[in-house]
């Protein structure tokens, strides 16, 4: 009996994983998982500050008299009287008798004398010291995804190394007699291998990398050897074809020899029906369906999450999103189905060329859209999209 969508996930996000604990320096963490909770060791920020060029001024009034000037990294400490001005920069210490910052936009200067034009009001322009952060407090807690803003927030608080988790080891393993590598000549009923360059790729685009990969032809001593070999290197083994019930078809054979638990096979949904997924050990197996649509469908549904899983992540998949559709679809399929879409100026756009082994249309899109049973959904009506 086909397990359903869920009930796959659900086997998937329930693996108890091993986690390894690294230090990297914040300009090599980016897409990392944090492995620890940043606290601000300060306030943030650490004085009152300006939020633009202009003047710090004392009192309110129409005009000031300018005593000199405060530039952004300046640390004595400067005065100012009622009435006077300093000529302050972008960042830079306000003094502590300061009333304001005027915008340089909004004066003019005549004999070192200060003209305001507007009102001046009490604390305006000023950055108030802890505005953003208080010393002690939760900047992001672990599993957080290290993004470049990220990266900026923990250099401001003098922080140069992290503990991340770890990323899984990755290898690939592409199966069939038909399959020639891209760059070398075919001959009439041959196939150019693509599964292990998109799957490479799709790896890559989400901030793990394949460590190695290979292609084997269908047999089965040698698939065994392979994937034997590859098991003992690897937290994850993707396997690509092999994995149905054709006479050549030997990676499933293969796998229950080499030791591996078979946790699931056959999947509810299409593209994608013949996937498995087994362990041997802290070692992963995902045997994905030789056709590439269902292949790379299957990558994003299914291997993913247990990758982000692996590498410390708080929650794990691709972004779904509730879309209106930009026309009218007739839904026939008998199972769930992930269909190619593309999102355009906020509306999804169902594909032509559905079939598991045509990856054309996959590549011009940028979502699937997933529809859970047969019906005929109306231009306008939202349906669940999967960003890819």
């Amino acid at each position: 009996m086909m397990l359903t969508i869920e009930e796959a996930a659900k086997i998937i996000q329930s693996q108890n994983v091993k986690r390894s604990v690294i230090d990297r320096l914040i300009e090599d963490s980016l897409g990392y998982w944090l492995a620890e909770e940043i606290t601000s060791p300060f306030d943030l920020p650490s004085f009152d500050n300006s939020a633009m060029d202009g003047y710090a001024v004392s009192g309110v009034s129409e005009s000031y008299k300018i005593t000199g000037e405060i530039q952004a990294g300046d640390i004595s400490a400067k005065k100012l009287r009622d009435g006077e001005a300093l000529r302050i920069f972008t960042g830079a210490k306000i003094p502590d008798s300061a009333t304001a910052v005027v915008m340089q936009e909004k004066t003019r200067v005549k004999n070192n004398i200060l003209f305001v034009e507007g009102e001046v009001s009490e604390g305006q322009h000023i950055r108030r010291r802890g505005n953003e952060l208080s010393s002690g407090q939760t900047v992001f807690k672990p599993g957080h995804l290290i993004s470049p803003a990220s990266i900026g927030m923990i250099g401001s608080l003098g922080i140069n190394s992290l503990k991340v988790y770890q990323k899984p080891s990755v290898r690939i393993i592409s199966t069939g007699n038909e399959l020639v590598p891209p760059g070398h000549t075919k001959e009439l009923g041959q196939i150019y291998e693509s599964n292990s360059y998109s799957l490479q790729s799709a790896l890559e685009s989400h901030g793990f990398r394949c460590e190695e990969k290979t292609h084997i032809k269908d047999d089965f001593s040698a698939i065994k050897q392979g994937i034997e070999a590859f098991l003992e290197a690897s937290d994850v083994l993707l396997i690509s074809g092999g994995i149905s019930v054709g006479d050549y078809d030997f990676v499933k054979q293969a796998l229950e020899e080499n030791g591996v638990q078979e946790l699931f096979y056959k999947v509810f949904q299409k593209p994608g029906k013949p996937l498995y997924f087994g362990r041997r050990d802290d070692t992963f197996v995902f045997a994905l369906p030789g056709n590439p649509a269902s292949s790379l469908t299957c990558f994003y549904i299914h291997v993913l999450p247990l990758l982000q899983k692996l590498s410390g992540a708080n929650s794990t998949g691709l972004q779904r999103l509730d879309v209106p559709i930009d026309h009218d679809y007739d839904n026939t399929s008998d199972r769930p189905v992930f269909l190619k879409a593309s999102i355009q100026n906020g509306r999804v756009s169902i594909l032509d060329r559905q079939s598991s082994s045509m990856i054309h249309s996959m590549a011009l899109g940028n979502a699937l859209v997933f529809l859970n049973e047969p019906a005929l959904i109306s231009k306008g009506e939202q349906v669940q999209t999967i960003l890819i």
